[in-house]
């Protein structure tokens, strides 16, 4: 059962600025790997951290091995920890281990020194065996000892004490263990101590754990001068949850991993919950502007990969394959173009993408069976400035489908600007046009040069415009009837050498509409060709 607690975490909908944050990629998440990341991977690491922006830094568990202790000397001696910058290093509450941890501190300008030791009912009982009092004096014991051997070390040193599997410790228990510890510490406002709250194995939902996180706040001796950490893993798959809750109920440092790496399931993602502050308008304090950069480094030092489907960073979050969602993300994308909104309110989209390096091309839409005619012609409009009549969109949306639904496969956008071309532009066949030439321009009246049928000839006609003629002369001399000529043009970039484009639609009198485009250094001739290629497109499906 969760403790009694005032449950004031319940009546805040969300963090209102950022945590202290302290990574522990370089000690949980690297302890965690199939193999260990060596001297020279742990060093691009800790300045892959610097530059994201952490202030606090678990470097590793000096005492555990000589590459952690040569790590930790290597960052000491030669001045790679920048200012601002504090470093924490973990320790069991065993005289030899602290004793060996202060030995790699020496001479550190700020470091965070981490003491633990297990509370928990399974750890006391199965591991230890031993009494609650047995387990307090191991704690005690240790706190002691930090306190002197930051006396007798040059250095200076914070303290923080975590009785590690906390979610499987009775309350009570934690919180005379730690006020205990407090005691031999004496915080002050100078000097305050960090308590971490791990969730070591995530045991309960995530509201039991922030209940738990309250109770501890209200009731820690020297509160104002303690800083209340979480540690969660994510065994249940809820530690973005517990964190936030966690926060919510008073806590307010937290510590965890790039993209959740470590032991079993992971630790808390912290990309995952700096961007989610991020979303609800609160600065994170950390720079993911480049997010798939840091995944470029994180996978090639770790040997991990990030899912697809991890939370902001996966290759796949801000893309759409559903007909229905690429057409709301279309047109929300337009609506965002043309009110100049300053606030993100893309549907399905829950950041803009473009804030942590995401291209809108090739990552929000991309195309296969599921698609439709929003997403593709979004896909045209983006990657190479094609902007589609709506009708003309869906039936080349069908089009798209159908081939992508033959290979079983996507379709890349050049593949699509393919299908577009051989479908639509500047078509051909069966009738070719050779030139055209207005011999009265009052009167709008034309001669057209054709090919047809390996024969070349000559076609005229009037109109009420200059293309109005052109389409008579098709269907006078050629014998073609259609009806309700649908026409668009713009420019395809910017310039004088930029192209235009014209897209024609024309009804046959069976209802069937039927699309052609043209693209043109002159805006006449790219409208005559679209108009061509909506006849040749008539021509060949009605054969």
């Amino acid at each position: 059962m969760p403790p009694e607690t005032s449950l004031n975490w319940t009546r805040k909908e969300y963090m209102t600025e950022a945590p202290i944050w302290c990574s522990v990629d370089l000690r949980d998440g690297n302890q965690a790997l199939v193999v260990p990341m060596n001297l020279e991977e742990k060093l691009e690491y800790f300045k892959l951290l610097v530059d994201i922006g952490f202030k606090e830094i678990e470097v590793g568990f000096p005492a555990a091995s000589e590459t952690e202790f040569a790590f930790l000397r290597t960052l000491i001696e030669q001045d790679l920890i920048p200012d601002g910058v504090t470093i924490q290093v973990l320790t069991q509450s065993r005289e030899h281990i602290i004793r060996k941890t202060f030995e790699s501190l020496q001479g550190a300008k700020k470091a965070v020194v981490h003491l633990y030791n297990s509370t928990s009912v399974a750890q006391r009982e199965q591991v230890f065996r031993k009494s609650k009092e047995e387990i307090i004096d191991i704690a005690l014991g240790g706190a002691k000892l930090l306190k002197q051997c930051a006396e007798e070390t040059e250095g200076n040193f914070q303290f923080q004490y975590s009785p590690e599997s906390f979610t499987g410790t009775e309350v009570d228990f934690a919180l005379d263990i730690c006020n205990r510890v407090l005691d031999i510490w004496q915080p002050t406002s100078e000097n305050p101590v960090i308590i971490n709250l791990p969730a070591t194995v995530s045991m309960s939902m995530p509201h039991v754990y922030a209940s738990q996180i309250e109770y501890m706040s209200e009731h820690l001796n020297y509160r104002e001068h303690v800083i209340l950490s979480l540690h969660p893993h994510n065994d249940r798959g809820t530690g973005v949850a517990d964190a936030e809750l966690g926060m919510l109920a008073g806590a307010q440092r937290v510590e965890g991993t790039l993209f959740g790496n470590g032991e079993r399931t992971g630790n808390v993602d912290i990309v995952t919950l700096a961007l989610n502050m991020y979303s609800h308008g609160v600065d994170p304090k950390l720079k993911f502007e480049s997010v798939p950069a840091i995944i470029s480094v994180y996978e090639r030092l770790t040997k991990m990969r990030v899912s697809e489907r991890h939370p902001y960073a996966g290759e796949l979050v801000f893309t759409a394959f559903s007909g229905s969602h690429q057409d709301a993300i279309a047109k929300g994308m337009k609506w965002r173009e043309e009110e100049e909104r300053r606030h993100w309110s893309v549907p399905y989209l829950l950041i803009d993408p473009k804030d942590i390096g995401r291209e809108y091309e090739g990552d929000i839409i991309r195309i296969n069976s599921q698609s439709g005619k929003g997403g593709i012609g979004f896909v045209l409009q983006q990657k190479y400035g094609l902007d589609l009549p709506a009708k003309m969109r869906e039936n080349f949306g069908y089009c798209v489908k159908n081939v992508s639904d033959q290979l079983q496969k996507e379709l890349m956008p050049d593949d699509i600007y393919d299908i577009f071309s051989k479908e639509y532009v500047n078509i051909k066949t069966p009738v070719e046009l050779i030139k055209y030439r207005f011999t009265d321009d009052e009167a709008f009246q034309t001669v057209v040069t054709i090919r047809t049928d390996n024969e070349v000839k000559e076609i005229t006609g009037t109109g009420n415009g200059r293309l109005d003629a052109i389409s008579n002369a098709l269907q006078t001399d050629l014998g073609m009837e259609y009806i309700d000529l649908v026409y668009k043009e713009h420019a395809l970039g910017t310039g004088s050498k930029s192209q235009a484009v014209s897209y024609i639609g024309i009804t046959a009198l069976d209802g069937n509409v039927y699309w052609g485009c043209g693209i043109d250094v002159d805006i006449m001739t790219s409208s005559v060709k679209a108009l061509f290629s909506a006849v040749n497109q008539m021509s060949r499906l009605l054969r």
